[in-house]
């Protein structure tokens, strides 16, 4: 007779299967093992996500169980399961991610590598798993909240709903972001990744044009991304996007950079809080340490559904702020192809063009970007921010955007 199932706990929850040898080697049972206790550690620095230690998960060593019974028995919502095999030198680990609740398969991978150093090997399988799946397990988390009843929401499902809908990049859609995470605040005052979310959204209206920004709700804000700062100091995402919100509306830079260090103290599979520190450091004039941060974020996250075109677009401006003007326009050009209209790619195109002396190429793109937004003119630009890179508002003026 079986055990009874477990209730669901409030935040989402996770168990990792151990991993299957299909080597037919004996002596990899250590390494297969050892790979899956690297990626429970790395998978338990989120905050958010419950997961269940590994002496529960390991009971099911050597069985080939139903996964929505796994759910079940370990009251869990996700599972996380994979297999290893070893020809001569080289390893193919695969895995995938399953919606014990309606079996749905939300992410699957598969790693070929070198079996050079076990433990190394080990380390970088934990993390890219770990960073691959942080962004399906949070999208998944989405849909589930959209599909709650109103009067059902709690703060954790009110935040969601918020993120999604601060992605759309929309005027509408950030406002009612705003309005649902300022509702989350109501039922939890010290709820820090709501408070911090608005922040970003805030960031987003004013990068985008999503509407006006006034100076009491710039303020505020940035209020709310210090108060996150304080009481979300032990989790990962409040930081990295108070960080920002620092950055961009305060220019204190200094103060970002180690709130967003502290969040990938605390997890640094994180790939949004190494987009963050690409953005910090250029603020900083530090191109390459930009460079680094932001390429690690597309490592760990390689198809994340949100951050996708920033990676590039960080990578387009850390190019740009070191005068390598070619790679900034192959950047900007990935993000545009993620979103034609994207109006920060563009202006990096108009930027690089003008500074490449192809003048005729970037009154092009600014002629586009106008069509866009014909109210754009550099004191507007200047407004809408405190900060930009060394010589970004010089290379539009180079292009022709008027002062406005």
């Amino acid at each position: 007779m079986s055990e009874p199932a477990l209730s669901l706990p409030d935040k989402p929850s996770l168990a990792v299967l151990p991993f299957q040898n299909l080597s037919g080697d004996p002596e990899q049972e250590y390494f297969v093992d050892g790979v899956v206790e690297e990626i429970i550690t790395a998978i338990s620095r989120l905050p958010w996500l419950f997961v269940i230690a590994r002496n529960s998960s390991f009971a099911y060593k050597g069985k080939s169980p139903d996964l929505r019974q796994v759910g079940r028995e370990l009251g869990v919502r996700y599972v996380l399961e994979g297999s290893l095999r070893k020809a001569g030198n080289r390893v193919r680990i695969t895995g995938q991610l399953i919606d014990t609740t309606s079996g749905a398969h939300i992410w699957a991978e598969r790693f070929d590598r070198a079996l050079d150093d076990i433990f190394e090997l080990q380390d970088e399988v934990a993390s890219r798993v770990a960073g691959a799946i942080e962004p399906r397990l949070r999208q998944s988390e989405i849909e589930r909240a959209r599909r709650k009843p109103t009067e059902s929401l709690d703060a954790w499902d009110l935040y969601l709903r918020a993120l999604a809908l601060r992605y759309q990049y929309t005027e509408e859609s950030i406002r009612e972001a705003i309005a649902l995470l300022e509702r989350a605040l109501v039922i939890d005052p010290s709820y820090a990744p709501a408070a911090a979310l608005i922040g970003s959204c805030r960031m987003h209206q004013r990068v985008h044009g999503l509407g006006k920004v006034s100076d009491t709700e710039l303020a505020e804000a940035v209020r709310l991304a210090r108060r996150a700062i304080e009481a979300g100091k032990d989790d990962p995402d409040s930081l990295w996007m108070a960080a920002y919100t620092l950055t961009f509306f305060t220019s204190e830079h200094a103060t970002a950079a180690n709130v967003v260090d502290r969040a990938l103290t605390l997890n640094p599979n994180s790939a949004h809080a190494w987009m963050v520190r690409g953005f910090v450091s250029i603020a900083q004039n530090r191109s390459d340490r930009a460079i680094e941060a932001l390429e690690r974020a597309m490592q760990l996250s390689p198809r994340d559904p949100w951050g996708g075109r920033a990676f590039t677009l960080g990578l387009a401006f850390a190019h740009l702020n070191a005068g390598r003007y070619e790679q900034a326009v192959e950047w900007a050009d990935r993000s545009l192809a993620a979103q034609p209209d994207y109006r920060p790619a563009m202006r990096i195109k108009v930027i690089s063009y003008a500074y490449l002396d192809r003048i005729d190429e970037a009154r092009d793109w600014l002629g586009r970007l106008l069509e866009l937004d014909p109210a754009l003119t550099i004191s507007r630009l200047k407004a809408s921010t405190p900060y930009y890179p060394p010589g970004y508002l010089e290379g539009l003026r180079k292009a022709g955007l008027p002062e406005g």
